[in-house]
């Protein structure tokens, strides 16, 4: 099992997202979120991204923590 600590540069990859740190600010900046859409129900995601982070939450997966983390800069 892999319990190696994932950063917002790695979700980006697994995503399919370009994963530098530019591309990151820029797509945060571009698509913030309002508090009462969940953060797996953003229209900004493909069907599959929108499954991966659904999974990564509701699993509770190795992955959830940067996901949570991607939610709030989502919403600053």
């Amino acid at each position: 099992m892999d319990t190696s600590r994932h950063s917002l540069e790695d979700l980006f990859s697994q995503l399919g997202l370009a994963n530098s740190e530019a591309a990151i600010e820029a797509f945060c900046s571009n698509n913030r979120l309002p508090p009462h859409i969940p953060l797996e129900q953003a229209a900004f995601w493909s069907s599959g991204q929108a499954q991966f982070i659904h999974e990564a939450i509701a699993e509770d997966a190795d992955w959830a923590e940067v996901v949570d983390q991607l939610d709030a800069q989502l919403r600053h």
